[in-house]
């Protein structure tokens, strides 16, 4: 319910323009969004949690009160005192009838073992992904550009109720998205672009790739998710047809999809 398989989105603005994007992400239902929310909740529940009890255990201080606040607490926000604002909610976390209980049950355990449970906690709960969403964005006459990116709450899926195909970006602005990573290939630096196979394991995968002029290895476009065979031959033909539609003078490096599936056959 959570993830899929990856899938593939068109969106075709105009004849020139063409992209291409394979995510993991379902179709944002209400089920489903009720879902993240309750799992961005939780992550908040045990990211909170995690560090209160490192507060209460490392940095709190019985004997010492807390710093008067001189002013309320949204102006301390609207100015930007960050680290007095954030000493005020951990004090008042650490007081509250949660974090005495989070103490005593930490209480047994060593400074050094608490330290390890909680960073391992913090950093699952920071990093741990549940979509991975790729794009290729094809320009004629300009190029193309890839992009990666990872979250747990954002992936463009397409409303289908709309008969111009546009598209609604859905922003979760918690955590767990890492940085988009994106590269631009100028058109006369596109030698060609072909299918591949490998094999991985026992299994014989096929993957897109790009040959840049002057570069020793070459692009493979989705690199992660790896797509099917339905999807990746889908994008090949849509790929091509964008860059080269209408163009008598490009001549394809591995001729037809077969040949070109052997040629760059190797093992990983």
């Amino acid at each position: 319910m959570l993830t899929t398989a990856p899938h593939l989105y068109l969106r075709r603005p105009s004849p020139t323009t063409a992209e291409f994007t394979v995510t993991t992400c379902p179709p944002l239902t209400l089920p489903l969004r009720l879902c993240l929310l309750a799992i961005s909740l939780l992550r908040v529940a045990i990211f909170t949690a995690a560090t209160t009890t490192i507060y209460s255990r490392f940095f709190h201080d019985p004997s010492r009160p807390p710093p008067p606040i001189p002013i309320s607490l949204p102006d301390l926000l609207y100015q930007g005192d960050i680290l007095l604002l954030a000493s005020h909610l951990l004090q008042t976390l650490h007081s509250s009838p949660p974090g005495q209980f989070l103490a005593s049950i930490t209480a047994p355990l060593s400074n050094s073992a608490l330290a390890v449970i909680a960073s391992v906690i913090t950093y699952f709960t920071l990093c741990t992904q549940l979509h991975t969403t790729e794009s290729l964005l094809v320009l004629r006459g300009l190029g193309i550009q890839t992009s990666t990116s990872s979250s747990s709450f954002s992936s463009p899926i397409p409303n289908t109720s709309d008969v111009s195909n546009r598209w609604r970006g859905w922003k979760w602005w918690f955590w767990g998205t890492t940085p988009t990573k994106t590269r631009f290939i100028p058109t006369e630096k596109i030698r060609d672009v072909l299918i591949n196979e490998a094999f991985r394991g026992f299994e014989v995968r096929y993957y897109l790739i790009v040959i840049v002029e002057g570069e020793e290895d070459v692009v493979v476009v989705f690199p992660k998710l790896l797509p099917g065979r339905r999807i990746v031959e889908e994008v090949w033909r849509g790929v091509r047809g964008c860059l080269y539609e209408g163009d008598p003078n490009h001549q394809s490096l591995g001729g037809s999809w077969g040949q070109t599936a052997t040629l760059g056959r190797k093992d990983s």
